[in-house]
């Protein structure tokens, strides 16, 4: 998995690329600790993430309640078939704003205030 952050008009932009499961989904919360020092809102872009296991997808949940109790939020976009299909099967896409691509996940956060 490759972790890569930008800090975006006070977003981070967090690119998620590769697989992201029990193997390393603790390098994701470690490196979300991180950076949410910088920021609070956040979008995880997932465009380059093929699949994500039943922990991956707890730690996203995870970083959620993280930015959460910080004042923040988490917006997901560009879900890939097999992730999606994670978010559908357990049904987590009810506690997140699940997004098409990033400029829709970055807007969004302006709608909110």
């Amino acid at each position: 998995m490759e972790l890569n952050f930008v800090n975006q008009n006070n977003i981070g932009v967090l690119h998620i690329v590769g697989r992201l499961d029990a193997y390393n989904s603790s390098e994701l919360k470690s490196y979300f600790d991180q950076i949410s020092l910088e920021t609070t809102n956040h979008v995880f872009e997932m465009g380059g993430c093929e699949f994500i296991d039943s922990t991956g997808l707890g730690t996203i949940v995870a970083c959620l309640k993280a930015a959460s109790q910080n004042g923040g939020d988490i917006r997901l976009a560009n879900l890939q078939d097999k992730p999606r299909m994670v978010f559908d099967i357990t049904r987590a896409y009810k506690i997140f704003h699940i997004f098409d691509d990033i400029d829709a996940a970055l807007m969004s956060f302006d709608s909110d205030f």
